[in-house]
């Protein structure tokens, strides 16, 4: 793969501090393009206004500059891309791919598919109203991820997804598919909770007519008790200080050799696991174990 044709992301959303579950994932996704000689972008998925946290993102990026993974270009923050995701929004509704929906949460209780209540229009017109991006329940879906292997998947079993809520905020799916189209990105390593995303987000590109980047979907970090690790099960934050081991222990959990000598600063370390990254221990995996990381450490990357 040449310098020029690989292009990755890292992509928190700002609503805590990073955790280990986090650094796991950024240190793959940064490990895959450097090898490949390629160029690592870091994108703050700052839409959702009620989970953000102050600070949150600025803490991100001091974070990953503490544990020496370094990005290219200039971090893109999603609450300035409004406009992108509304053009992107104005070319699937002029194309039919899109309706309007005033179904709320009681009305779609006990359906795990969107019934498609308002296909030819919002039955309360007069009530806030969401937009649904409308897939073709016969199409499947299909991708071989470098990771994960060959996947099928009926958008049948998936259903109309929201792509901009009723608050007029924007949804992830959607937000996701233009930013990864506008930055060039042609690698998305990430965590296999996502992998249930990919479907709509395959779809959404074929509507708006980008390419299909390629996919590595990582397997879960679990702490000792089996929960993944996560803000929401109170997985701690990492520290910077500790950074070299956590590196060293992120580095292990991910099947990678270690070198037989410890380097003395993480740079070195850093170094010698782009020389010697190799995915292929993490191929068909769906979990790993977080060990004692999960007790000295642990936002998702999408």
């Amino acid at each position: 793969m040449s310098a020029s044709s690989y292009i990755g992301r890292f992509a928190p959303t700002p609503s805590g501090p990073l955790h280990f579950g986090s650094l796991v994932t950024a240190l793959a996704s940064w490990l895959d393009a450097r090898a490949a000689q390629g160029r690592w972008y870091v994108r703050i998925e700052d839409i959702d206004p009620p989970r953000e946290q102050p600070g949150a993102a600025d803490h991100i990026l001091r974070t990953l500059e503490g544990f020496g993974l370094t990005w290219d270009g200039p971090v893109l923050y999603q609450h300035n891309r409004g406009e992108a995701y509304q053009a992107a929004l104005d070319q699937l509704l002029a194309q039919h791919d899109a309706f309007a929906c005033s179904c709320s949460r009681k009305t779609l209780a006990g359906h795990s598919v969107y019934p498609g209540y308002c296909h030819h229009g919002p039955q309360h017109p007069e009530q806030p109203l969401a937009i649904r991006l409308k897939v073709d329940p016969s199409v499947w879906v299909c991708w071989q991820d470098r990771l994960q292997g060959y996947q099928r998947h009926c958008l049948g079993h998936y259903g109309d997804v929201v792509i901009r809520r009723k608050d007029k905020l924007w949804a992830y799916q959607l937000a996701v598919v233009v930013d990864d189209a506008a930055q060039g990105i042609t690698d998305i390593v990430r965590g296999l909770d996502l992998l249930v995303s990919t479907p709509w987000q395959q779809w959404l590109q074929h509507g708006l007519q980008q390419p299909q980047p390629r996919y590595a979907h990582l397997p879960l970090v679990l702490a000792p008790n089996g929960q993944k690790l996560s803000k929401q099960n109170h997985a701690p934050a990492i520290d910077p200080q500790q950074a070299f081991p956590l590196l060293w222990q992120a580095l292990n959990m991910l099947g990678q050799p270690l070198p037989d000598q410890t380097p003395c600063h993480i740079e070195d370390l850093l170094s010698y696991a782009v020389d010697h990254w190799d995915p292929t221990p993490l191929v068909g995996l769906q979990r790993l174990s977080g060990g004692d990381a999960s007790s000295s450490t642990s936002t998702h990357s999408r």
